[in-house]
């Protein structure tokens, strides 16, 4: 039981939570998704009042409901315009998803001013808050889904709230609508908050699957996709504060050998050696990545010449602490060759980076490796 208790707090943790950059580019992606899709379901919008005219609906009500979808379409528009500008604006997500769930109500309050039980019994507009709620899914941020869901509770609670106060039993009973009762509400206001519950679990799902995506599997450390994502927005805050970032590509001397020697489990044991050495000296600004095999990326916030001094550092503490394979074994060597370059004196982009670092790292390798070239000779 507590074990089941703790792991319900987890993932309202992790739900909680900001995400990683990853994730937040994931969900950049999907905010112009759901400014799209909000552009296609606003135009569709258009044709309920059509269809409520057509059908014999009461005037008042098509002209609301055209009032609504006009509206709706207008400032789809505007979301589409803002979602382009990708991660420009932090408070779009919250923005957009709050003026989805009050359009919602402000069609059903204006369905309530022309017919008390418009206002709450009508199943077509009340729709809209489920679909609020399961657009938020594409966002990929848990705390977008549960401020939606739970401006969708509390807006249509104050609604159900206002009509039961200024409404006689007589004014809640229609022939179109069917009677209005508080049971029925409350059954709604339920059917809300499992509603938003289930997106954030869906979403919780999609942040374990594109965690995995961007984490290397046996080290744990970030992987390749984690960089390719992250990398732009570490130049930009690189650009914005006026400091170098270089990177250092990193690759294990005769990796394979030990593997071929001692076996591949105790050689994952050798990596692990060597990754958790690395990640101990690691300080604030600095990231190492794995790419593959024996391959890693290491990232500073530095100028060039102190990154040689950080990397150059690892090198020789991984030198003086031997790897031991099993107990009795002989403790076994593990040396590293890098190759450094920085931003933004010797390239402009991660490629460019990474293409400079591995021309110094194949300098490193020729020349004798377990040494560290940050120039070009």
């Amino acid at each position: 039981m507590h074990a089941e208790s703790r792991h319900y707090r987890d993932i309202a943790s992790a739900i909680l939570q900001r995400p990683d950059e990853v994730m937040l580019e994931v969900g950049a992606g999907g905010e112009l998704l759901v400014a799209r899709l909000r552009v296609v379901i606003a135009a569709m919008l258009l044709l309920l009042p059509l269809a409520n005219a057509i059908t014999g609906g009461q005037f008042n009500e098509t002209l609301i409901g055209l009032a609504g979808a006009v509206f709706v379409n207008l400032f789809a528009q505007v979301w589409l315009a803002l979602a382009r500008q990708k991660r420009r604006y932090r408070w779009l997500p919250y923005g957009s998803g709050a003026f989805d769930v009050s359009a919602t109500t402000i069609v059903l309050v204006m369905l309530a001013a022309n017919h008390l039980p418009a206002g709450l019994n009508s199943m077509i507009v009340w729709c809209g808050y489920l679909l609020a709620i399961a657009l938020t899914a594409l966002r990929n941020d848990g705390r977008v889904t549960l401020f939606v869901g739970g401006l969708a509770v509390l807006q249509y609670t104050l609604l159900t709230a206002i009509v039961f106060r200024i409404a006689s039993p007589d004014q809640l009973i229609s022939s179109d609508y069917g009677t209005v009762s508080l049971g029925g509400q409350l059954q709604r206001l339920v059917l809300l908050i499992a509603f938003t519950l289930i997106m954030a679990m869906v979403v919780y799902r999609m942040q374990r699957l594109v965690e995995m995506s961007g984490t290397d599997g046996l080290t744990g450390l970030p992987n390749r996709t984690w960089l390719v994502h992250r990398f732009p927005r570490l130049l930009d805050a690189a650009k914005r504060d006026g400091v170098s970032l270089c990177v250092a590509l990193i690759d294990l001397d005769h990796f394979k050998r030990i593997n071929d020697e001692i076996g591949h489990h105790a050689g994952d044991r050798a990596l692990m050696h060597v990754v958790d050495l690395v990640r101990d000296t690691l300080e604030d600004g600095e990231w190492l990545v794995r790419l593959g095999g024996e391959e890693f990326v290491l990232v500073l916030r530095k100028p060039l010449g102190t990154a040689w001094e950080r990397v150059d550092g690892m090198r020789r503490t991984l030198f003086s602490r031997r790897f031991v394979p099993d107990q009795g074994a002989d403790p076994l060597l593990l040396t590293f060759s890098a190759g450094v370059a920085s931003f933004p004196h010797e390239a402009s982009d991660l490629s460019g980076l990474l293409r400079r670092a591995d021309q110094r790292l194949n300098v490193a390798k020729s020349s004798g490796r377990n040494r560290v070239l940050a120039r070009d000779t």
